[in-house]
């Protein structure tokens, strides 16, 4: 019986690890949701430097309006949010905040003088308590 080149090629991956999660790498959920709690409330405080901290040089955050790789790009990213969300006169509600193992998860809204999101939603892959990977997705409505 002849084996397809797909076949073999799953067989390789299989061999090597690649398809499925080792079981002697633990992922401490918890952990993943002390970083969901630390990033949604430097958020809410314009902490700038808070913010940082849950990211690396190797972190990727993609949103509608580009793709930022490592901490300056992600920092100027955060720069303009915070703007956008002044402390004082915006009002952010946490919707919903969920982790499973290395995935966070949150729904949120938000109110500000010259917008509102009816819905914002970010994804989050967490590993060694630093977000490596973030997608952000929200629908804006001017005023």
């Amino acid at each position: 019986m002849k084996k397809s080149p797909a076949f073999i090629f799953l067989l390789a991956l299989l061999a090597n690890g690649c398809v499925s999660h080792s079981s002697s790498e633990e992922i401490d959920q918890s952990q993943t949701q002390a970083v969901l709690d630390h990033h949604w409330q430097t958020f809410l405080a314009n902490d700038l430097d808070g913010v940082m901290e849950d990211y690396t040089e190797e972190s990727i955050l993609i949103t509608p309006n580009g793709t930022f790789r490592g901490l300056d790009e992600i920092r100027e990213n955060f720069v303009n949010a915070f703007r956008a969300f002044p402390t004082q006169e915006a009002k952010l509600t946490l919707s919903q905040s969920l982790s499973v193992q290395d995935v966070g998860y949150i729904l949120w809204e938000a109110d500000t003088p010259t917008f509102s999101l009816s819905f914002a939603t970010d994804t989050f892959i967490i590993r060694n308590g630093k977000i490596i990977r973030q997608t952000y997705a929200g629908v804006r409505v001017g005023k």
